[in-house]
């Protein structure tokens, strides 16, 4: 099974488009330091999946067509300019209380975990709001907070921004990695 590390989209991945949404790809802004974090996830052996919530598809702000297309060329971004690569994007175009899939519900994360076999155990949640460490803590990652705000938490670590997480990835996925290697070395053969 492969780990993951999940990462929410308007916030994380691009600039929060505050109590809006971004309806076409000219509103999307990506977030300058956002390839360095995912440069590091990859680099320590980890997949990269988007979970993110848009309602503005059921509220009809946005069409499905127009969601599709914006995450079309996120990812197409991220390869012709970074040469970084997503394995997916999952995201829940329902309205409140419609579906399993809206964060703070972990849907997103289990399906991908089933559909990319994900070991979610190993896997982390990243996030700029309790919606989404909820979700991850309900799929059984851990989780980080990515936020500048004293906020009232269940994260596992809160940073202030993506320089931060950039350095804490490389810092707690190196540790993963070397209790991991320690844990194989340490048992027994039967």
């Amino acid at each position: 099974m492969k780990k993951c590390i999940f990462f929410d989209r308007d916030g994380i991945v691009n600039k929060s488009p505050g109590p809006g949404y971004v309806e076409r790809w000219e509103d999307f802004h990506l977030m300058p330091d956002f390839p360095a974090v995912l440069s590091t996830v990859r680099e320590m052996g980890y997949e990269a999946v988007v979970v993110t919530n848009q309602r503005g598809v059921s509220r009809g702000i946005m069409t499905l067509e127009t969601l599709n297309e914006i995450h079309r060329k996120l990812k197409s971004l991220l390869d012709r300019k970074h040469g970084l690569e997503l394995l997916d994007i999952f995201f829940c175009p329902h309205g409140e209380w419609e579906c399993e899939c809206r964060k703070p519900k972990p849907g997103m994360l289990l399906e991908a975990a089933k559909r990319h076999d994900l070991d979610l155990k190993s896997s982390w949640m990243v996030g700029d709001g309790e919606k989404d460490i909820e979700a991850g803590r309900r799929a059984g990652c851990r989780t980080i907070l990515v936020s500048d705000g004293k906020l009232d938490t269940k994260a596992d670590f809160v940073v202030p921004d993506l320089k931060s997480l950039e350095s804490l990835l490389k810092s707690v996925l190196e540790d993963c990695r070397t209790q991991n290697v320690k844990g194989k070395a340490g048992r027994k053969k039967e």
